[in-house]
């Protein structure tokens, strides 16, 4: 009983430190060895035989410090699923004074990775990903998204030098921002034209991707994101919307001409200019309209030189004609 008390003494002590920058965490030689994940369910049990007691049942993804080994089992203090359900932001602990107090009990010993595990990097990595594939399936297994959101925040954590850390970074942050956004949708408020006027997606995952990897390809691609919180619901067939939208993907554009969504962005400002030919042309304003079809032209144009062969630059080019033809890109094009 000693043993394990100190255990979880220096486990709350470790806890403590938890929200400190990249590098801090798991400098002890206890932490590295101790911390880990699991990369498979597993049955905590009050002692090292399966015919015990069941305490509670740590899932894919969730914390675990290690304590004690014996033969094919070891002893863990087990993070419980209720607090990383909720999102917690990353300065957070799993394991400390302000954490919900782990489950002490044994475990198989086996799909537990952490820190110190030979190829652990790639380990997670690939359990995150096949699960980020199984949840993009019809029919896809309950948890498997929020599974591997985790899965990939472990990467980041525990391997901070891994040539996969700040894609690891990033797809946890997105998944994250996906799943929320999903949520936020799915309320009233959702179709408000001003977007202050519904809940905003928690935004510091991305925000610590792009503060731990400047100029990477990852921190662009948070960035992109990050727009979802700046645009409106409802556009409720007024120019106001969609003529702010355009230039907040333009900038983007300009700023990171080298993202991955470079050329989206730019596409989806070639059609909210489309959309203004047709909002200001309702309204009477001529010069507005013109504008805003001499603006889909030049994007358009853009794109052909920038990025010839992105399929964005084809839809692009297809909302330039539409303008070009006067084919209303916005509403009914019946004549």
């Amino acid at each position: 009983m000693a043993t394990a008390a100190l255990c979880f003494g220096l486990l709350l002590s470790a806890g403590a430190g938890s929200a400190q920058k990249k590098g801090k965490d798991n400098q002890s030689g206890y932490d590295r060895s101790a911390k880990a994940t699991m990369i498979h369910p597993a049955i905590v049990y009050v002692a090292a035989d399966d015919s015990s007691s069941h305490v509670t049942e740590v899932t894919i993804g969730h914390e675990v410090v290690v304590s004690q080994r014996n033969g094919s089992w070891a002893r863990v203090f087990a993070n419980t699923d209720a607090d990383d359900e909720k999102y917690q932001g990353d300065d957070a602990p799993e394991f400390g004074d302000d954490a919900t107090p782990p489950m002490s009990g044994w475990i198989k010993d086996k799909g537990i990775v952490s820190p110190v595990t030979p190829n652990g990097d790639a380990i997670l990595f690939g359990t995150a990903a096949n699960l980020e594939e199984q949840a993009s399936a019809p029919h896809a297994p309950k948890n498997a998204a929020q599974a591997a959101h985790l899965l990939y925040k472990r990467v980041a954590a525990y391997f901070p030098d891994s040539p996969l850390a700040a894609e690891a970074a990033w797809r946890a942050a997105d998944i994250r921002w996906q799943i929320d956004k999903a949520d936020i949708r799915t309320l009233p408020s959702a179709k408000e034209q001003e977007s202050y006027l519904r809940p905003q997606i928690y935004d510091g995952d991305l925000n610590k991707v792009m503060k731990t990897y400047p100029g990477a390809k990852q921190a662009a691609l948070a960035a992109y994101d990050l727009l979802d919180n700046k645009l409106c619901g409802d556009w409720q067939g007024l120019p106001k919307c969609p003529e702010m939208e355009a230039g907040l993907y333009e900038k983007y554009a300009e700023r990171y001409p080298d993202s991955p969504k470079a050329a989206e962005a730019l596409y989806e400002a070639t059609y909210r200019e489309g959309v203004l030919v047709e909002m200001y042309l309702v309204q009477e304003d001529k010069g507005r309209s013109q504008h805003a079809a001499d603006a889909a032209q030049g994007l358009a144009a853009q794109m052909k030189q920038r990025y010839a062969q992105s399929d964005f630059t084809a839809r692009a080019a297809s909302i330039a004609y539409r303008v070009q033809q006067q084919i209303p890109v916005y509403g009914s094009d019946r004549d």
